[in-house]
């Protein structure tokens, strides 16, 4: 034979040279939940070794992770149900525990990069990412709240906000808002195609956020599409994303790549919850290597075309490749 591709694979030295894909901690943002109060740590049961953590541990936790480079986080509240109301108008007081911890985070750590959350859910007492009328999610009227929600966040310095909520026109409202309060700069890193999946169910025990009634079906993505995701990046893009994302990730391989391929901008994947508990289930019954298998599953983003990934396993894999 005169091709032989095993010829490239016989050392190490020469599989690294010729390795199409690489995955650093550079690539990571890690997924946070802040809660109010002190001393806090609590363990999201669905989603072990992950947390509900008050601003004071947090801060310690964002302090072990930057000293293995992972710098860059994004951050979920946890917010009481007394807290909520139908117009989530918490999102944006004054008062607001998640507010707070943006600026606290940024005094103390001005190197990490902080994204956060732009949706109704957390805070409304509906738990759906828009406003709700008879059942019904209204979008254009959500859309001022979204704004006031991301002022508030721009203010607090954050650094990329994640427009999370699927409203149609929200980039475009969110990023002429920003611009007119003078927040050129702040970023936006648009949840363009963010299915209807069954894969969020950890994230939702850990916010305590999923719907009081009905589903996310009318606005989120049907799990069946790939080319409606197109048409979702290209309206986000136009309307002045900086970043697009596809969530959830592992089960979304395909429509990664596609973003890849027919986008400008760059390409994010949320590893979301489902996901990675599964691989802890497992890990914990010893039926897979767990070091081996988040490093696989990862590289399989990177490889598909994510050029930043989300993902709870940020930290685990910072301290493998220590």
């Amino acid at each position: 034979m005169n091709i032989r591709p095993r010829r490239n694979r016989k050392l190490a030295a020469i599989r690294d040279m010729v390795q199409e894909s690489h995955l650093a901690t550079d690539h990571l943002i890690y997924p946070m939940f802040l809660v109010d109060g002190n001393q806090i740590k609590d363990e999201i049961s669905s989603l072990p070794g992950n947390y509900r953590w008050s601003f004071d541990l947090l801060c310690k936790e964002i302090e072990s992770s930057l000293a293995l480079g992972l710098n860059k986080f994004v951050l979920f509240p946890a917010v009481s149900d007394k807290l909520k109301d139908p117009m989530a108008s918490y999102s944006y007081a004054e008062e607001n525990f998640y507010l707070h911890a943006i600026r606290g985070i940024k005094e103390r750590f001005p190197e990490a990069v902080l994204m956060s959350d732009v949706a109704l859910d957390p805070y409304s007492s509906d738990g759906h990412d828009g406003l709700v009328s008879n059942g019904k999610i209204l979008n254009d009227e959500t859309l001022p709240i979204l704004a006031k929600m991301s002022i508030a966040q721009a203010q607090a310095g954050i650094d990329i906000l994640g427009p999370s909520d699927m409203m149609d026109g929200r980039v475009g409202y969110i990023r002429n808002a920003l611009d007119a309060e003078g927040f050129t700069e702040v970023s936006i890193m648009a949840y363009s195609a963010k299915y209807a999946s069954a894969f969020y169910g950890p994230f939702r025990d850990a916010l305590n956020s999923a719907p009081k009634s009905g589903d996310k079906k009318t606005y989120q993505m049907n799990p069946a599409n790939k080319k409606e995701a197109l048409l979702e990046a290209t309206l986000d893009m136009d309307e002045g994303a900086d970043f697009i994302m596809v969530k959830p990730a592992l089960a979304y391989l395909d429509v990664i790549h596609y973003l890849k391929e027919h986008c400008t901008v760059p390409i994010t994947a949320y590893n979301v919850s489902g996901e990675c508990a599964m691989v802890y289930a497992a890990a914990e019954k010893g039926w897979i290597n767990y070091e081996a298998i988040v490093s696989e599953i990862l590289l399989s983003m990177k490889r598909a075309g994510a050029d930043g990934i989300l993902t709870y396993f940020a930290k685990d894999f910072a301290t493998f490749t220590r």
